[in-house]
């Protein structure tokens, strides 16, 4: 019983030890093959960093409105009684909109009217009285006192009949009518928008980095969310101060416009170009990787075991501005360095490399 169970371990023993170095010898020859393969180089676009003349841009997000907007209102409470315009129609300053009911007013305007022709007859009489010396001083100023009082009544009056409508403050564009025919309105009630759409203006913020770069008539390029509208217009307004909780300054821009495409409350995007800058490294942004230890971009060189060869080698960079898909390098990278612009994900430090357009090269000539 105690030989059988010896040979039992013995055989085990034999089977699992052949079975361990069954193992080893293969993953040995699995690292021989895998370490005498060649590593096929990748194919890659790059391109010459080559010094530029850079155009410098500050971006910023803006608020058209109309440069002079009002929401029109009544003065004095009553009925609505006639509507003289259309909306979306352009209007002319002064020109009457709406009259609300107006009769009592007209009436004691009538009154005072009235009153001051009896006044104006009775210092008419008194003047002539004076002049042949049969009416005293005080009947006369008496007399001319009631006459300018006359006048202040129908001055009055007329003041109050005019609180009865209410006229263009301005040439514009006015909006929809947001009362009825009929309606009783008090004072404070939007009748509808007026707003002059020949001349918008913008506002928007920029950092206060940014104030020693604007000045009063600088250019503004203006475009829609959707890009599909493009303005122009000039910087009208800097704010002297600085906002301290987000340390931001204020720009007002205006911009002229004959078609009316800018409307009041739109979104726009804002660029105002900065004075060139010459002899600047830059990139296509698709060429510099951003990791938890820097920016960096792979840079295509001679191999060390084989000049005839390349390999891409990881160089960490100092990025700068951004503009129009391009990035300033401002260390890192000398002019002539040749640069990986896509692939970066497949890539190693050292990885070899094929150029992308000498490969195209190869197969036009073939």
């Amino acid at each position: 019983m105690v030989k059988r169970l010896v040979i039992a371990v013995i055989l085990l023993a034999l089977v699992g030890g052949g079975l361990v170095g069954f193992n080893v010898f293969r993953d040995r020859m699995i690292e021989q093959v895998f370490a005498n393969m060649p590593v096929q180089p990748l194919t890659v676009e790059t391109v010459v960093a080559q010094p530029v003349t850079w155009q410098p841009v500050l971006n910023a997000i803006g608020t058209a409105n109309a440069n002079q907007g009002v929401e029109l209102t009544v003065e004095s409470a009553g009925i609505l009684r006639e509507i003289l315009f259309e909306p979306n129609t352009q209007v002319e300053e002064g020109q009457l909109l709406i009259r609300l009911d107006n009769v009592v007013q007209r009436a004691d305007l009538e009154a005072a009217r009235t009153q001051l022709e009896l006044e104006r007859a009775n210092l008419a009489r008194q003047q002539e009285l004076q002049s042949r010396g049969i009416a005293t001083s005080a009947i006369l100023e008496a007399t001319q006192a009631a006459f300018r009082a006359a006048e202040a009544q129908v001055a009055r009056a007329e003041a109050v009949v005019e609180q009865r409508e209410v006229r263009a403050p301005f040439e514009g564009t006015i909006g929809l009518l947001r009362v009825d025919l009929g309606q009783y309105v008090q004072p404070g009630t939007i009748i509808a928008t007026l707003q002059d759409l020949g001349t918008m203006r913008v506002d928007f913020s920029l950092a206060e980095q940014s104030l020693p770069d604007l000045f009063i008539g600088q250019t503004l390029h203006l475009s829609s969310d959707d890009a599909r509208q493009t303005f122009e217009g000039q910087i009208s307004g800097i704010d002297p101060r600085v906002d301290p909780s987000s340390r931001l300054v204020a720009v007002r821009g205006t911009v002229e416009q004959s078609d009316d495409s800018l409307t009041p409350g739109q979104f726009v995007r804002l660029r105002l170009d900065l004075p060139e800058e010459e002899d600047v490294i830059a990139l296509n942004q698709t060429a510099v990787v951003s990791s938890l230890y820097g920016d960096f971009v792979y840079v295509v060189r001679p191999r060390e075991d084989d000049p005839d060869a390349l390999a891409v080698q990881q160089v960490f960079v100092k990025p700068g501005r951004r503009s129009n898909g391009m990035i300033e390098i401002r260390e890192g990278i000398s002019a002539g360095d040749r640069v990986v612009t896509s692939g970066q994900n497949r890539l190693s430090n050292n990885a070899p490399v094929i150029l992308a357009d000498a490969q195209a090269d190869d197969e036009a000539e073939e």
